[in-house]
């Protein structure tokens, strides 16, 4: 099993768009950012893990799930490294590969003495482009591919019988 444990607020900071969107709203920046990793979980088929400080949502630790997303906010007056650093501990074994997406180089220096990998926010947004490019490669794939019937018939009779199955007679 993989899973990505993603530094909430420092890849906010590093990605433009996010970054443009926390200016104006925090919020929003961290819905866009829960959107993209659920994009990233769903494509990717592996675990993702999102760690926001408890910084700028002042109470108690909770734990959200978003889509296929797990959210964690940590609790007040613990940082994002240290609940990320007690989960890769947690996490992380023989049969679990920990990827942690950060560019916090002294959080890259931790999590590499536990075991797990480092994903730089440039790296993940890399990935998370190319992701976004292979989806819609499919997509258009799956558009120009119409399925063919087994019975060769006239066009005409294909856009009728095509009529008829939608009902529009």
């Amino acid at each position: 099993m993989v899973v990505l444990v993603v530094d909430g607020y420092n890849i906010i900071g590093d990605w433009e768009e996010l970054r443009r969107l926390k200016e104006k709203d925090i919020g929003q920046a961290r819905d866009r950012l829960i959107e993209w990793m659920a994009e990233y979980q769903a494509y990717s088929g592996h675990r993702v893990i999102i760690v926001f400080d408890a910084y700028y949502v002042r109470g108690l630790q909770s734990k959200l799930k978003q889509y296929k997303v797990e959210v964690i906010y940590t609790r007040e007056k613990e940082t994002a490294d240290e609940c990320i650093e007690r989960l890769v501990r947690k996490i992380k074994n023989i049969k679990t590969q920990v990827y942690v997406a950060t560019s916090d180089y002294a959080e890259q220096r931790t999590i590499f003495g536990q075991g797990a990998l480092r994903k730089s926010a440039r790296e993940l947004q890399i990935e998370m482009d190319n992701i976004e490019r292979e989806i819609e490669e499919k997509v258009e794939v799956h558009k120009n591919n119409r399925p063919q019937t087994k019975i060769a018939l006239e066009k005409d009779i294909l856009e009728k019988f095509e009529k008829w199955r939608r009902g529009d007679s």
